[in-house]
């Protein structure tokens, strides 16, 4: 027997899933859940369907290019442009606008005009606009009674124009009651065959509420539903959260439905960038839209390191391959990089270079190549995103395309608390609702004009006659007439910048609100994190909680504490690192900075790395670049009969080269600024470099020059020319040192008696004579000293810093009691950090201390001025380096 045929039409996913819902469980069969547009589809017959939006943009996204548009051919490639098109057409299509008839009135009217022709042309014929759909079933309205049956409109308060004449004829063929329940009635209705339904309003309980900001809003949402569930007040089906822009919302709902363990299910979908497989897509587009870098290469290896494909088929680990500090920012600095891998460098021994070469040739090709990227590199879910997002969107856009996609979260809605649209929500009421953004100009919205389609060209009115700021009122009213038990009508006070917000005037007349204050207890928490925080007594006794505590304390205590730096005595990493062979930057780390020298050392701790290319190079940078180019410089002019025969002629043309083959290297190695700041930067080294090198104040006879010399057991930088043993230990005398290091430039007349030691400085010449400047120039004289060491007690030595930018040669005076006063100090730090002082130091927390972020805020005006005096006490002698001259 065939079951009794009935056709309900509702609005929205959610209303439908839940009427279908209701009609499995009271076994309704013959019941069709539809909407209206697919209802004319219905009618029409055969393979007739509406236009959806997918279809529409992919479209959208074909016309564009080849459709003459007149007036918008400047900006039909622009981001954004299949959006707007795709909005306007829907917009005149719903209020049954005969664009084509109306193309003589406005130039833009028949750019619009030629849009849609193009794009119906590009549409499949069953694909029908509403007009059409309805000029199409008009005549097979005697087959309503057999294909629909009685029809039901339900949860609808309102019906776009192009659909009421459809509407009003179907009544007259087949019973047709419009269940407005408590909701308003529109007025067109009157007249017609269609039978109306009221019910009176129902009166739910209504509180008001003020949060701090949108984010506290969303807390005390999460809060407000795990009470009512926890308590047994509703089933989670039962509650729902709603705003006009749940978009602004979106991410906070995101973070915390993982921070509360509870379903949180999104009606209108989620972010497809929120997904692993929207992050590989987004990767990929990065790559594609800003170009090539290491940074970029590592993360899309990452994300898609487990998928089938070329970056998957790379052995695990393969970015090990990648040299650290390199950009990698260019084609030829991978082409540099490919050509010096052997198979050995790979983690499974075998030469991948060719799989990776094809990579990157694919992905330097840029937006250029987004199609044929995305097919070859992703897959499943991911390679779905991208199609979509090429159709949403040109290729040059595609990085913010990916940010608007959005796709289903995978909860079923009928059995989860529910986050929506307000028009979602008027559709699909709940008995418990919490309503969210009640602020001036975001409930209700303002009425805006259509992109394409001002108002001066057709009346907002005439385009739009259901606008959103009516509708985000209708919204209103119906949910509060359809909810059955609680309403709360929630606004944030403030906006993440700080500004006041003002009160939407849908709460007028409302209850008067309750104030929130942003830090109070909460009475019902929403997740473990939540919960702790609420009950200080318990958080307290977490192990994180009790560390993190007595560390503040510690901190704020005149006192010297282990968070201070107080460990015991002859520990293991203490004595470790002593024995290490130290550096002139180690050494003055120790000196000057106790407790860095142990973090960085010791406990190995790093600067966070910036993964973006700087705008300028720093001073440390700088001063690289610089020394690489008199290295090179250098070595070519020794190799052409030396510097000391060379004019400046000469010396200006190896400095050029020197320049030249630098840059390469740098580049294919190192993050560079814009290029007309890094063309500024590679001038100045040259200048610097030729100051270097045109210095001849303490000229020697028949020098020998050699450059960034190595001893103690450096690697040499180059295959250059070395006056001594490179393995051969230098141990400063007294100290239990060891040193090792490279020589900015040495120079070592031709009967081997004298010797210039000298240190590059790029920096600015400092204000009055200098020795070891408070612990911070050890360099001439440990240097000076490992040249005796190393070429033997009867050479006369003479060390200085040379500052290239002042052409200034600033001589030790005396390298032999220099070495004995900075002895004496060595000595004096590695005794207390044997004895577990690893205090802080001048240095510790200054502008250039790259650790200053695992310190107190304000370090040198609150922690180092509380702790000062008794840091000094217990560091006792060694102090004393920080007045030293």
């Amino acid at each position: 027997m065939t079951p009794h045929r009935k056709t309900v039409v509702a609005h929205g996913r959610l209303a439908m899933r839940e009427i279908r819902l209701r009609a499995a469980r009271n076994r309704q069969h013959g019941l069709q859940v539809m909407t209206f547009e697919y209802l004319a589809a219905t009618l029409v017959g055969g393979f007739a369907n509406p236009i959806d939006n997918e279809s529409l943009r992919a479209a959208i996204q074909q016309a564009l290019p080849e459709t003459e548009l007149g007036e918008l051919d400047g900006i039909k490639q622009l981001p954004g442009m299949v959006d707007a098109a795709a909005d306007t057409l829907h917009k005149a299509w719903r209020a049954g606008l005969d664009l084509v008839g109306r193309a003589g009135d406005h130039p833009r009217i028949l750019s619009i005009a030629r849009l849609e022709e193009a794009v119906l042309k590009r549409l499949p014929p069953s694909m029908m606009r509403p007009s059409d759909l309805v000029a199409a079933s008009m005549p097979r309205l005697a087959h309503a009674p057999a294909l629909l049956g009685p029809v039901e409109i339900v949860g609808i308060t309102e019906l776009s124009p192009c659909w009421r004449p459809l509407l009003r004829a179907l009544a007259e063929h087949s019973p047709v009651r419009w269940i407005a329940g408590p909701r308003s009635v529109p007025a067109w209705l009157d007249g017609s065959a269609v039978a109306i339904e009221r019910v009176e309003p129902l009166a739910p309980e209504i509180r008001a509420v003020s949060a701090s900001t949108a984010y506290h809003e969303a807390i005390e949402a999460m809060r407000w539903a795990r009470e009512l569930l926890a308590s047994g007040q509703a089933e989670p089906e039962d509650i729902a959260i709603a705003a006009t822009m749940p978009a602004d919302y979106d991410d906070y709902f995101l973070a915390l439905r993982a921070d509360a363990n509870l379903d949180l299910h999104f009606v209108h979908g989620v972010k497809v960038t929120a997904t692993r497989e929207g992050q590989a897509a987004a990767a990929l587009a990065d790559i594609l839209v800003r170009g090539l870098s290491q940074t970029r290469i590592r993360r899309l290896a990452v994300l898609l390191g487990s998928h089938p494909g070329p970056i998957g088929a790379l052995p695990e680990g393969w970015t090990r391959v990648l040299p650290a500090d390199a950009p990698l920012a260019s084609p030829e600095a991978w082409a540099q990089l490919l050509g010096r891998l052997t198979p050995a460098d790979w983690p499974d021994g075998q030469d991948h270079n060719d799989a990776l070469r094809a990579i990157i040739a694919l992905l330097e090709r840029g937006t250029d190549a987004a199609a044929e990227a995305g097919e070859a590199l992703l897959t499943g879910r991911a390679r779905a995103v991208w199609r979509k997002a090429l159709l949403a969107g040109p290729a040059a856009s595609l990085d913010m395309t990916l940010d608007t996609l959005k796709q289903d979260d995978g909860l079923e809605a009928c059995i989860t608390v529910a986050w929506m649209p307000a028009s979602a929500l008027a559709a699909s009421p709940r008995p418990f609702v919490r309503l969210l953004g009640l602020n001036s100009l975001r409930w209700p919205r303002g009425i805006s004009e259509d992109r394409l389609l001002a108002d001066h060209i057709i009346p907002t009115a005439e385009l739009d006659p259901l606008p959103v700021a009516s509708a985000d009122r209708r919204d209103f009213e119906t949910i509060l007439a359809t909810t059955g038990s609680q309403v709360v009508l929630s606004r944030a006070r403030r906006n993440s910048d700080g500004r006041l917000l003002g009160r939407s005037v849908l709460l007028q007349g409302q209850p008067e609100e309750a104030y929130l204050p942003g830090n109070a207890v909460p009475l019902h928490a929403m997740s473990e994190t939540d919960r702790l925080l609420a009950r200080p007594e318990e958080f307290a006794g977490v192990p994180q909680a009790v560390a993190a505590v007595s560390c503040w304390r510690d901190w704020h205590l005149q006192d010297v504490t282990p968070h201070d730096g107080l460990v015991r005595a002859e520990h293991p990493i203490l004595l470790a690192i002593l024995e290490r062979t130290q550096s002139a930057s180690s050494l003055r780390r120790l000196l000057r900075n106790p407790l860095g020298y142990v973090w960085q050392y010791g406990m190995r701790w790093r600067e966070p790395e910036s993964g973006t290319d700087p705008l300028v190079l720093d001073a440390l940078g700088l001063g690289d670049l610089v020394h690489m180019v008199l290295d090179r410089a250098l070595q070519r002019l020794e190799a052409e009969g030396g510097l000391a025969a060379a004019d400046e002629a000469r010396i200006a043309g190896a400095i050029e080269a020197a320049s030249a083959e630098v840059v390469g290297e740098w580049e294919a190695g190192r993050p560079v600024p814009p290029r007309i700041i890094w063309a500024r930067t590679l001038e100045d080294a040259r200048i610097l470099a030729g100051n270097a090198l045109t210095m001849d104040d303490a000229h020697l006879a028949d020098a020998r020059s050699y450059s960034e010399v190595p001893f103690g057991g450096s690697e040499p930088k180059s295959d250059g020319e070395v006056p001594w043993d490179a393995e051969a230990p230098v141990e400063v005398p007294d100290t239990g040192f060891r040193i090792s290091g490279y020589i900015d430039r040495l120079d070592i007349s031709g009967d081997g008696r004298q010797a210039l030691v000298r240190d590059y400085k790029t920096g600015r010449l400092p204000k009055g004579a200098i020795v070891i400047d408070g612990g911070k120039e050890l360099q001439r004289c440990l240097y000076a000293f490992a040249v005796r060491a190393l070429l033997g007690d009867d050479i006369e030595i003479a060390a200085s810093l040379l500052y290239l930018r002042d052409r200034v040669d600033l001589q030790l005076d005396d390298p032999a009691a220099t070495l004995g006063e900075i002895s004496g100090y060595l000595h004096t730090a590695r005794a207390n950090l044997r004895a577990g002082r690893a205090l802080m130091g001048p240095d510790t927390g200054d502008t250039y201390d790259d650790l200053a972020f695992a310190l107190p805020a304000n370090v040198a005006n609150g922690y180092r001025r509380r702790k000062e005096v008794v840091v000094n006490e217990r560091l006792g002698e060694a102090v004393r380096v920080w007045e030293a001259r």
